[in-house]
């Protein structure tokens, strides 16, 4: 295996890494902040607990998309790219 293709493999890891590592904690703490903002919102006014939790739902699925792209950015970056 030459110099390159080993520093090349190698940073395909890191690059993985890095993604999933930063990629996972954002969508993490962003849900995490609106569960409890939505949950703060449906103890003060219960009667739009319909509404804040369709909200909330919809909200944290499309927080989740940046998780699954950087899934699949890692996915690429370990078998794809070699």
């Amino acid at each position: 295996m030459e110099l390159t293709e080993a520093i090349v493999k190698a940073a395909c890891a890191l690059g993985a890494g890095l993604c999933m590592g930063i990629g996972a904690i954002g969508p993490a703490i962003g849900e995490g902040n609106a569960v409890g903002k939505a949950l703060e919102g449906m103890a003060r006014q219960p009667e739009s607990t319909n509404n804040l939790r369709l909200n909330m739902l919809i909200g944290c699925g499309v927080a989740e998309t940046t998780g699954i792209y950087s899934l699949v950015i890692a996915i690429l970056l370990l078998f794809v790219f070699k």
